[in-house]
């Protein structure tokens, strides 16, 4: 009996400990924008105030808000959310969004790269986040694998927004 506990007792360790530095890491993240250029693409990302668990319920993550410039080329503006888990959808999945405490309103994004990328062109999508101080995004994982949701503190958006758009020599949306 003591071989096992002496087999988990590592295990759990580990456990308690990357759980621990993905909280702190979280913390430090939640509500700082983070900008980056590839590829002729300006962005600012940002974490999700929330977690997500992974398939296995093991860990967690903070989904990543993603807004991007294109400095030449179409579409000019996308946004999209990065997660750990794909969704079962292959091209299009509607998404629930709720803007500050206003109401719920649902809008089509696309499926990206292995299902873990939602994606949003348009300048539109990133002009109704403008007056919003709170983003929460909802989508289905699949048919029988539940809901997501996404939260997010815009707190600097419209700073972001404008360095994103100076760097693209462009009008912000």
């Amino acid at each position: 009996m003591s071989l096992f506990f002496e087999k988990v007792r590592p295990v759990a360790l580990a456990l308690v400990l990357a759980f621990a530095c993905d909280v702190a890491q979280a913390g430090a993240l939640a509500g700082e924008w983070r900008f980056g250029t590839d590829d002729g693409l300006v962005t600012a990302s940002l974490h999700g105030t929330n977690k997500l668990v992974t398939g296995g319920g093991a860990l967690s993550y903070s989904p990543v808000l993603t807004i991007a410039c294109r400095a030449d080329g179409e579409p000019r503006w996308t946004e999209w959310l990065q997660l750990n888990d794909g969704v079962s959808a292959s091209r299009k999945i509607t998404m629930s969004v709720t803007v500050d405490d206003g109401g719920k309103f649902d809008e089509s994004w696309s499926v990206g790269s292995r299902g873990r990328m939602l994606v949003r062109d348009g300048a539109d999508g990133i002009k109704r986040l403008f007056p919003a101080s709170r983003l929460s995004l909802s989508w289905r994982f699949g048919l029988l694998s539940g809901r997501g949701q996404a939260d997010f503190d815009l707190a600097g958006l419209e700073e972001a927004v404008e360095q994103i758009a100076e760097s693209c020599r462009t009008k912000p949306p």
